[in-house]
């Protein structure tokens, strides 16, 4: 008869570890293990595997339900963006003319999305474009003071120097004016600017999505040039 040689096999972490991964039921078919092993607890004390696993599935719960939460009031947020901006372009397509756009934009942004500062102002002859609540200055003027961001004509979002936030928004404003998003408003060439403004140095940053203001720009780009004399 051949002998028979038993071969000693050691096993690595990892080894133990796909095991009991491949074999999701080996504590219960072994239980007796479970009141051998033991997790150190922070606190010095050792617990129960079962003990350490329920603690765990408790976080992964609470972090799950606060997702979750955070999830439901972006939705919500979301429900309310869309119902105001639905509301301001409805108001824009029925304007009668230049004025009542403007005063509805300027009661959607004061009301309704409760922006801090609001500007806009058209570029041309004062006594060619009819009146309304907007600023009306020359392109000469505004090139002096705010030329870059005409210059560009895509929005932009961050701060700004004193000297075009007292253009933007006046002397009072100016100096409790932190952060600004504005974008040009276009119709063949620049004839406008929207700005608005947040006295948070961080509320409107550059790193930040300009999609809600360029989107009310492209609704105020196909609706006010209509109501002014080009």
């Amino acid at each position: 008869m051949s002998d028979i040689k038993s071969v000693a096999t050691t096993l690595d972490d990892n080894q133990v570890a796909a095991y009991l991964r491949d074999n999701p039921q080996f504590f219960i078919n072994h239980g007796g293990l479970l009141a051998d092993l033991s997790l150190p607890h922070e606190s010095g004390d050792a617990i129960s595997l079962i003990e350490r696993q329920v603690s765990v599935l408790r976080e992964r719960n609470m972090d799950m339900r606060h997702r979750l939460s955070s999830l439901l009031d972006n939705a919500r947020d979301n429900d309310k963006l869309f119902e105001h901006t639905k509301r301001l372009v409805l108001a824009l397509l029925e304007a009668r003319d230049l004025g009542d756009g403007v005063d509805a934009l300027r009661f959607s942004f004061d009301n309704e999305f409760k922006i801090q500062h609001t500007s806009l102002i058209f570029l041309g002859d004062a006594s060619r474009i009819p009146g309304s609540e907007a600023r009306v200055v020359s392109p000469t003027e505004a090139r002096c003071h705010i030329g870059s961001l005409m210059k560009n004509n895509r929005a932009f979002c961050g701060k700004m120097s004193d000297d075009e936030l007292t253009f933007l928004f006046g002397d009072k404003a100016a100096s409790a004016i932190g952060s600004v998003a504005c974008v040009p408003l276009i119709h063949g060439t620049t004839f406008g600017l929207l700005a608005i403004a947040n006295k948070d140095t961080n509320y409107y940053r550059s790193s930040m999505g300009t999609l809600f203001l360029s989107y009310i720009a492209e609704v105020l780009n196909r609706t006010l040039p209509p109501h002014m004399k080009f």
